[in-house]
């Protein structure tokens, strides 16, 4: 049974959660020459100087095996080149998937359990020695040891014998599912069709590891470099690291990556605050300095809102992220329909987005899917509520449902308020459905705590605020965990969380499995949504919105739909 999605869902958090650290600011600038899609600082970008990546998380175990997608924003991809990658351009436009290491998407075969690549010409790692199909097998390979674990899981689900295979340390045998038939050719067989394996070959198991030059857990230390930085200081894990110039790296195998810089210098584990103060007052290398993972707070949003000149160096991006309010059906009053569709009437999402920290950071949700093509969103809203609510109909149908005195329930969110389970928007969603006769008794729970309780099949409560973020800008990832019925997991973290098992939903699960051409599918995803929506299993609340500095002489600015945040591939300092 699949659960791609624990740690899926930890690395959207760990963007959406600085997002909301703007607490409770009602509103914040609109962004003008900052904006996605504009070039920053004033001239054409050249090569050259140190840019600075400034921010909250550590870039913790900084192995291709470890690392979840391209976890930490984009420092990975400037080290760890992968079969695929995404699209480096702004909006819409970067949530598609385009060749990397690769000579194209990959060829698929017998119904998509079969996915053939090639490698490009002239690809060398940092030491000028050639990149092969086999170093590609053996990087993923790696991955399934128990002491490299933290990466992607699709691989070891997704790969016929891959759910027991232990590694290369334990098995020297290796992979019989991942072919590798001359240095330049790697076949992938897979125990299901999977349209989106493409998506699936960006993630960083894929990048090239030379067997000679592993060394275990210490890899992260001097990983071999395939993309166009080299990593000549990794300090204290993560907290500080320093790239430089592979000088084997050649712009013409990689279409995607500009590298501009000549050095790169990471800095983690820093107070958001300080951040934000530092790209804000931009002196010294603060100037030529980006942020990948802190939004702006509410003390920074009014500063820039009286600030032209900081408004222009606003960043705005979106990432597949939906924050809403789960039911369990096993739980009365949710096993009756008309219960879960009166509090979705009931909603007043003005309330709940101000809670989030206003219009500039969150945008009200209807549909499970967001709000972006690549996800195949369909708009539709079965229970409109309005923008403050329709408390009318939700009284009536409480009233169908037997309930024409109202109701007392219990909403469980987490007691984190940089969290977007946090306690402002359970109140907001307590006093909106106060009015159409529903009483919410609110119970706040530790973070660890609310954790283990919402995602256990035994313990999940009948009525919680939740959140989910896609590996990849696809409705697969976003719909799949959370409603097919295979996915329901009684004894361990469950996703599943109105335990919905219907055939119907299943079977089209399955069949746009099948589809390769990733804008049908897209199209089958969307309707899927519609569909499933009927049954009130969620409200959708909110979709987060990203705000964020970049110092005044950081050229070229890319945000796309697939991260959300700034592209450090892109950007230039002089």
């Amino acid at each position: 049974m699949r659960q791609p999605s624990v740690i899926s869902r930890r690395v959207a958090a760990s963007t959406a959660v600085l997002v909301l650290a703007a607490g409770v600011a009602a509103c914040g600038p609109e962004d003008s020459k900052g904006a996605a899609g504009t070039s920053g600082a004033e001239g054409k970008p050249q090569k050259g100087g140190t840019l600075t990546v400034l921010n909250s998380n550590p870039q913790q175990d900084f192995d291709p095996a470890r690392l979840y997608t391209s976890g930490g924003g984009n420092v990975p991809s400037l080290v760890f080149r992968t079969l695929t990658t995404r699209n480096r351009e702004d909006g819409a436009e970067g949530a598609k998937v385009v060749p990397d290491l690769a000579t194209d998407l990959g060829t698929p075969s017998k119904d998509a359990t079969v996915w053939t690549y090639t490698l490009k010409d002239g690809l060398k790692y940092e030491d000028g020695t050639a990149i092969t199909s086999a170093d590609i097998k053996y990087g993923i390979e790696r991955s399934f040891a128990a002491e490299l674990s933290g990466g992607a899981p699709y691989l070891r689900d997704w790969l016929i014998g891959g759910a027991d295979y232990q590694g290369p340390y334990k098995d020297k045998k290796g992979l019989d599912s991942i072919e590798v038939p001359d240095e330049k050719t790697i076949v992938f067989h897979l125990n299901k069709p999977e349209g989106e394996f493409p998506f699936l070959a960006t993630q960083t198991q894929t990048t090239p590891v030379p067997q000679a030059k592993d060394t275990g857990t210490k890899y992260e230390e001097h990983p071999v470099s395939s993309g166009p930085y080299k990593v000549v200081t990794n300090e204290n894990d993560g907290e500080r690291i320093v790239l430089e110039r592979n000088p084997h790296w050649s712009a013409e195998t990689d279409e995607e990556r500009k590298a501009y810089p000549d050095r790169i210098d990471v800095r983690s584990g820093l107070d958001s605050a300080v951040i934000n103060q530092r790209l804000s007052a931009s002196q010294g290398a603060d100037a030529a300095a980006v942020t990948t993972d802190t939004n702006l707070g509410p003390a920074e949003l009014a500063k820039v809102g009286s600030d032209k000149k900081l408004a222009a160096r606003v960043g705005t991006g979106h990432f597949g992220y939906t924050n809403y309010i789960a039911f369990n059906p096993k739980v009365k009053p949710f096993d009756d329909p008309k219960v879960r569709q009166a509090i979705s009437y009931a909603v007043d999402r003005t309330s709940i987005v101000n809670a989030a920290g206003g219009s500039s950071l969150a945008e009200p949700a209807t549909t499970f899917l967001p709000e972006r093509d690549s996800f195949g969103h369909t708009p539709y809203d079965h229970f409109p509520a309005g923008k403050t609510g329709d408390a009318a109909k939700a009284k009536e149908l409480l009233k169908e449902a037997g309930h024409a005195d109202g109701l007392t329930i219990t909403l469980t969110h987490s007691n984190d308020k940089d969290f977007e389970t946090s306690p402002e928007i359970a109140t907001a969603i307590q006093a909106a459905l106060k009015k159409a006769g529903i009483t919410v008794k609110l119970q706040g729970l530790e973070s660890n705590d609310y954790s283990d309780t919402i995602h256990s099949a035994k313990k999940e409560p009948g009525f919680f605020l939740a959140h989910w973020g896609a590996d990849w800008p696809s409705g697969g990832p976003f719909l799949a965990p959370i409603f097919d019925g295979r996915q329901i997991v009684e004894d361990g973290a469950n996703f599943n969380t109105g335990f919905l098992n219907d055939p119907a939903v299943n079977k089209e699960i399955d069949e746009i499995n099948k589809i390769t051409d990733l804008k049908a599918a897209a199209a089958r995803w969307g309707a899927l949504d519609e569909k499933i929506g009927e049954q009130a299993l969620t409200v959708p609340l909110f979709h987060p919105v990203y705000k964020r500095l970049y110092g005044e002489d950081v050229k070229n600015i890319v945000i796309s739909d697939w991260t959300g945040v700034l592209d450090v591939s892109q950007v230039a300092v002089k």
